[in-house]
């Protein structure tokens, strides 16, 4: 087993890896931003090296700072988490010139399904269904995307090839919408990713996104662990997950299973991944691409198959060893569902929000977990995805799993930046949701958020809370409450600045308190 790891990466899958590596005896090696030098993934490592200044093309994504920190740190492997150089098989590369295990699947196999035409193409030969369509058309080649439509049929996806992250697609209703839907696309494809190569794809519609977790050892051994419901999006960018799927039965969850198994051993994959599938009303999968990485979603995959680390299983792989239980059944036990807690405001079109996080309460109780990278004190800074955090929750039954997380979602506070919060909540009441009874395209044609609630006192009694335990804590002369004390006026998030909360007493250095912290 390693010795040291290296985690090329930042936040809650950071401090993720951390706690695996921590309970298997590997020291770790954390590399941060300028702004990311207070961050708890920096405090939590056994070794930490600054690789540059905010912007991630200055620092997280510079491939040769990350392999000179891991060599002047002694790392033997390296953890890539997700995002960033994760699927990058040129790091891949990278690490294997300098004698470091990356901690994923190999270059080939990334470079094999990194672009979805290769990806489409290799799944055909390995008999997993595809979506109808056409590769590789050329973004000027009109005539040729005109008969292709046809015969695919309208409505249809124009695809780039390189797109990522909801980047790069377009649906295409009408035959004299195309040309326009073409060069949007390889426009956008072109100038996020440097590549203008599209496809057609036949929309599938209503549909499901349903996605399987696989692991693969460098022994020909491949398991597959069920399915995830990931639906709930909103400009395909994924809100909710849940595992297992209200629509997928166990005969379905077999041939899904099988079709990511054969997935894997087609271009020889090792370690963890994700295959992804759109599923129709009946039933009907086809495959989507493969994410050759950990996902941020894979937490209810572990709560509902016996508590299984699969970041502990990818060290293993990675370290040479066959993946165990080979012949142990693999089911589900209760529902699993995820949020994703980002920093934005859902009451202004989730504008993004950034800033300093001056009050955190992180609900806690039996089945409810929080991946997060917050502390009172964080300064969120404005270069990074807006994920603040995740909150997963267990339970035996969903309709159980749903009434746990919206309790966790309500005991989670966090001032000083807004929130998703408030639309999971929201989300959570819909009948729809609660039935089951969704797409990948409901959120956006059906959900509307409510309007701000005037007031939230959970809020102010917190931030009283919190005031007068710092002042005690503190041992302050003035920890009393007193007519005659200090009065301080404690802001609240940047949605409810146009209140205050007076405070009477001992709470003076109490906000210099948090920052300091």
């Amino acid at each position: 087993m390693f010795r040291r790891v290296l985690i090329a990466n930042r936040g809650e899958i950071a401090l993720r890896v951390q706690r695996t590596c921590r309970e298997m005896g590997i020291e770790t090696v954390a590399v941060y931003s300028d702004p990311d030098r207070n961050a708890l993934h920096v405090r939590n490592a056994d070794h930490a090296v600054r690789i540059g200044p905010g912007p991630a093309l200055e620092s997280y994504l510079v491939i040769d700072k990350i392999i000179a920190a891991a060599k002047a740190t002694g790392a033997d492997a390296i953890h890539p988490g997700y995002g960033f150089l994760s699927e990058n098989p040129r790091f891949a590369d990278a690490c294997a010139v300098a004698g470091i295990t990356f901690i994923g699947p190999p270059a080939d196999a990334m470079r094999a399904l990194g672009g979805k035409i290769s990806g489409r193409r290799l799944m055909q030969e390995a008999g997993v269904p595809v979506v109808p369509g056409a590769d590789n058309i050329s973004v000027d080649d009109f005539a040729t995307a005109k008969r292709e439509a046809d015969r695919i049929g309208f409505p249809l996806l124009v695809k780039a090839s390189a797109g990522g992250g909801g980047r790069g697609i377009r649906l295409v209703q009408r035959a004299e919408d195309l040309e326009n839907a073409m060069r949007a696309s390889g426009s956008e494809a072109s100038t996020s990713f440097g590549d203008a190569t599209i496809f057609l794809e036949k929309y599938v519609s209503p549909a499901r996104h349903i996605e399987v977790q696989m692991i693969a050892d460098a022994h020909g051994n491949v398991r597959a662990f069920g399915e995830r419901e990931c639906s709930i999006q909103r400009r395909n960018q994924k809100l909710v997950e849940e595992a297992p799927s209200v629509a997928v039965t166990p005969e379905i969850r077999k041939r899904l299973c099988d079709a990511a198994v054969a997935a894997a051993k087609s271009c020889g994959y090792r370690n963890a991944g994700t295959v992804e599938f759109l599923m129709d009303r009946e039933g009907n999968f086809y495959f989507l691409e493969v994410n050759a990485r950990l996902q941020v979603e894979h937490p209810v995959t572990e709560l509902v198959y016996g508590g299984v680390d699969l970041v502990a299983l990818q060290l293993r792989v990675a370290a040479g060893e066959p993946l165990p239980d080979l012949d142990a059944p693999i089911e589900p036990t209760g529902w699993a569902i995820e949020c994703r807690i980002n920093g934005e405001n859902p009451y202004a079109n989730f504008a993004p929000s950034v800033g300093l996080i001056d009050y955190l309460q992180v609900p806690s109780g039996p089945g409810v977990r929080f991946d997060s990278m917050l502390f009172e004190g964080l300064d969120v800074p404005v270069y990074y995805d807006s994920l603040l955090g995740k909150l997963i929750v267990w339970a035996e039954t969903r309709p159980q799993a749903i009434e746990r997380m919206k309790r966790a979602l309500k005991d989670l506070i966090v001032s000083g930046v807004d929130s998703n919060v408030p639309f999971h909540l929201a989300l959570f009441d819909e009948p729809d949701f609660r039935s089951g009874d969704f797409s990948t395209s409901w959120l956006e044609a059906n959900f509307k958020m409510p309007e701000p609630p005037a007031d939230d006192p959970r809020l102010e009694t917190a931030l009283i809370a919190g005031a007068l335990a710092a002042s005690l804590i503190a041992g302050s002369s003035e920890s009393g409450l007193t007519a005659q004390g200090p009065t301080r006026w404690v802001q609240a998030s940047r949605a409810q600045a146009r209140r205050g909360i007076r405070v009477e007493g001992g709470v003076r250095g109490w906000r210099r308190g948090i920052a300091s912290r």
